[in-house]
């Protein structure tokens, strides 16, 4: 079976189990969206929002279930990088990460981005495809404190879901339409965001240097 017919199955699997399980299936389809970058974002959120014009979800729940989904998938790779180190993690992508569809380049340019921009990296990366999931193993790696983890994850994740969510629910039956944008304009998108990080970087020190003058 070619990757194109494991990736429609895999949609169809989303948007059945969000369909079908309603909030406990959104949070599970958002966890495994995490750890298994195949299952887009960009495809479950818009498809949920748009649910909430029949009433079976809410805005504020899929906010607040996307964000959770998300946290614990982030937690999981935020566990790899702080248990198994660098080397270990490297190998195992290197070896397991195309049944994820993740490879060490993709490691490398998260592990980069958080090396250059530090922790605020961890919220704008929540909305970046690819980065979104890999940059919590350099954050373990560099043992963020896992409550400002958690705290920017939840901001990133909840802005992400609320965001798409939105989306879905303004296009109604044309929700689909969500995920050809960001994936024709993915270029722009993380772009966009790593505009933010500097911008958000660069305003953070200078109010550091401004508080220790």
């Amino acid at each position: 079976m070619h990757l194109t017919a494991i990736l429609d199955l895999i949609n169809l699997w989303t948007q059945s189990a969000i369909s079908a399980l309603g909030y406990p299936g959104l949070g599970l389809v958002m966890f495994l969206e995490n750890v298994f970058p195949p299952i887009p974002s960009e495809v479950v959120l818009p498809l949920a929002g748009s649910l909430t014009l029949q009433g079976r979800f809410t805005l504020a729940g899929v906010t607040l279930v996307g964000a959770l989904g998300s946290i614990a998938g982030a937690l999981l790779f935020y566990g790899l990088g702080h248990w198994l180190g660098e080397a270990r993690v490297r190998r195992l992508m290197e070896r397991y990460g195309r049944w994820l569809s993740l490879s060490a380049a993709d490691f490398d340019r998260a592990k980069s981005w958080f090396e250059r921009y530090g922790e605020p990296v961890i919220f704008f990366g929540r909305m970046v495809p690819m980065v979104r999931s890999l940059i919590s193993i350099p954050a373990g790696l560099a043992g963020m404190d896992l409550a400002r983890f958690n705290l920017y994850t939840a901001l990133g994740t909840a802005l992400w879901s609320l965001l798409l969510a939105w989306a879905g629910r303004i296009l109604g039956q044309n929700w689909p339409l969500v995920s050809t944008w960001i994936g024709r304009y993915e270029h722009l998108v993380l772009a966009v965001a790593g505009v933010g990080v500097v911008l958000f970087v660069a305003r953070w020190r200078l109010r550091r240097k401004a508080v220790l003058w």
